[in-house]
């Protein structure tokens, strides 16, 4: 048994505050040329024609010419009653619809069938061919679209300068500083017995080239090489304090139990380098 298809619901000519108009009121009367009305729905005879078909959900292989030709004409007797400006193509569309509806109303011999060609097959080919172009332009209009989906944002980082307040090292923060370092120096103590000579006077130059390297400014606890064991310790806290006491290197600190700094004195670490070479 086979179900005939469920025609759709007819498409509204208007919308009038946000309601549908499916019919023209009767009492309403348009003044010739006194309103030109857009059709945003149908742009040209065979967009008409394929939404005649896909209303009643037809086969566009199988069209029943005079159903569809009747329902076309309708639209167009329709925009005539409306005063619409109606173009000529959709007379010329109107006028083919006619004549396939009269070849195929006309008898034809048996031995023609097979030749001849069935009088529907160019309309459905420009039908078919109408659909894909149709099909692609509202895939590509579906698209993100700069300026109208998306907007380019260009914004800039303000500078900001934060002033770095300097507070006295406290004798107390740098031991406990030296304590964290012998406690990692432990971890690497090993029982093999190395002669070591280690000079207070290079591990001042090998600060001061340290400070020279990184700019001038060094975390207290890069100093160090806990893999020296505690000898290497001592001797490295050693210089630091002999470069102090020559005022050639300066302790920072941002703040109470925050990271101690070494700095170069008057930010020369290569000056500071040349007056140990010349006292040594």
């Amino acid at each position: 048994m086979q179900i005939p298809p469920t025609a759709q619901e007819e498409m509204p000519f208007a919308i009038v505050q946000g309601e549908p108009v499916s019919a023209p009121p009767t009492d309403l009367y348009i003044p010739p040329d006194a309103l030109e009305v857009i059709l945003e729905a149908f742009e040209g005879p065979l967009d008409l024609l394929l939404y005649l078909i896909k209303r009643q959900n037809l086969d566009i292989l199988e069209i029943p010419i005079a159903e569809v030709t009747a329902q076309y004409v309708e639209y167009i007797e329709m925009m005539r009653a409306l005063r619409l400006e109606l173009a000529a193509e959709y007379l010329v569309m109107a006028a083919m619809l006619a004549e396939i509806k009269s070849r195929m109303l006309l008898p034809r011999p048996v031995e023609d069938d097979a030749d001849e060609e069935d009088p529907r097959a160019e309309l459905i080919r420009r039908l078919q061919e109408y659909e894909q172009f149709k099909q692609a332009a509202e895939d590509i209009d579906a698209l993100p679209r700069l300026y109208r989906d998306t907007w380019p944002v260009h914004a800039e980082t303000p500078e900001l300068e934060q002033p770095r307040i300097e507070v006295p090292v406290d004798l107390k923060d740098l031991l406990t500083a030296l304590k964290a370092v012998l406690a990692r120096a432990d971890m690497f103590t090993s029982h093999q017995i190395e002669r070591e000579t280690l000079s207070v006077r290079e591990r001042m130059s090998a600060v001061l080239d340290t400070l020279r390297q990184h700019g001038g400014f060094v975390e207290f606890t890069q100093l160090f090489k806990p893999e020296e064991g505690r000898l290497g310790v001592v001797v490295s806290f050693l210089s630091i304090l002999e470069l102090l006491k020559a005022h050639l290197i300066d302790l920072a600190q941002a703040e109470s139990f925050a990271p101690i700094y070494v700095t170069a004195a008057g930010g020369d670490a290569e000056a500071s380098g040349a007056a140990v070479g010349a006292n040594g």
